[in-house]
């Protein structure tokens, strides 16, 4: 079992914890990873933390898709890669939701699964440099020829010869969208999956890894969670700041008719705690809805307790299919423990 270390996106203020970072590293932790929302970028945090690291992998957590095109991605990922030591960036690829992608980045929502196709292909074909690249998808299309092209496009080769292996990992939640990172991505960033429920999930994982023809098996498969490691005594008291995330996700991310984040908690059998966190959430009494958050769906997803109960709780996690757990919201003394016990 491999760890990360999850900084996500800044609040009002960007600051790196380059105390955990370097930590990180010193413990053994696989990977970072950086994100973004509408505020701080993914990209340029792992620049900055390239230069003062050695070994410890640097991923996107995720980059949004509507943020770049497939070709400055790309360029970003094989500039960094080549700065940092070939062979330590990960592409964390995801396409956001429709109030970011058209309200942020002022892009038509179009069909996200065809999108994610073109995207990943084109940024395989610009690493692999086997000719000047060409891309006919339904989404996107280089050279570019739709309404106001100049029909003067040429097909072009990177300059650069960079690591023509960069893994691309994608973060995806529906069926298809699953189906789908199995059939072109390198690994699958997972969100709200548990090791309860990652067997089901997984199915469709299977199938899109039949699809290739390129031998890899879900082996050679990255499947990336996000897990809290909290030390306590007092557990149902610490569960409070995670309340509150979840109140956000499920109650206020997204549109009320389509927001992964609840979907997610009725599936895992929770269906009128999540009607009722959002109701709460949308009619503005945030703290109503953080206490209508139950006790187990928050143990479910994190590890809380004592060194024992963390100990005890993590062999699940351990046994299952995940490959990676990336640390979030965790205490240095969370971060050492977690690394004996994952070593062990």
């Amino acid at each position: 079992m491999k760890l990360g270390l999850e900084l996500g996106y800044s609040g009002a203020k960007l600051a790196l914890p380059m105390d955990k970072i370097l930590l990180a590293e010193k413990l053994g932790f696989d990977s970072l990873w950086t994100a973004e929302a509408y505020g701080s970028d993914a990209m340029t945090p792992l620049a900055y933390i390239a230069a003062l690291t050695k070994n410890i992998r640097l991923g996107t957590g995720i980059a949004q898709l509507a943020a770049r095109t497939p070709a400055n991605l790309a360029m970003s990922a094989q500039t960094l890669d080549a700065l940092a030591g070939e062979g330590r960036m990960i592409v964390g690829l995801g396409v956001s939701g429709p109030q970011i992608v058209e309200g942020w980045y002022g892009q038509p929502w179009g069909k996200p699964a065809d999108r994610i196709r073109d995207y990943v292909a084109i940024m395989k074909k610009i690493w692999r440099r086997e000719g000047p690249v060409t891309h006919d998808g339904p989404e996107i299309q280089l050279p570019y020829h739709g309404p106001g092209s100049s029909g003067l496009g040429k097909p072009l080769k990177s300059i650069l010869h960079g690591n023509p292996n960069i893994p691309v990992m994608l973060g995806t939640s529906t069926k298809g969208n699953i189906r789908l990172t199995g059939e072109i991505a390198d690994g699958w960033i997972t969100m709200h999956i548990i090791p309860e429920t990652l067997p089901a999930k997984i199915e469709p994982l299977k199938q899109g890894i039949a699809k290739r023809n390129d031998g890899k098996t879900l082996k050679d498969f990255e499947i990336v969670t996000s897990l809290r490691a909290i030390i306590t005594n007092d557990v149902k008291g610490a569960m409070a700041e995670g309340r509150a995330f979840i109140a956000l996700y499920v109650g206020g991310m997204g549109a009320q008719g389509q927001n992964y984040h609840k979907d997610a908690m009725i599936e895992s059998g929770f269906a009128a705690e999540a009607e009722r966190i959002q109701e709460l959430y949308l009619a503005g009494r945030k703290q109503e809805a953080e206490a209508a958050v139950p006790d187990e769906y928050l143990d479910q997803r994190a590890l809380y307790g004592t060194p024992e109960r963390i100990k005890q709780r993590f062999a699940a996690w351990r046994d299952s299919e995940f490959t990676t757990l990336r640390l979030t919201d965790v205490t240095e003394e969370a971060m050492e423990l977690m690394a004996k016990i994952a070593s062990a």
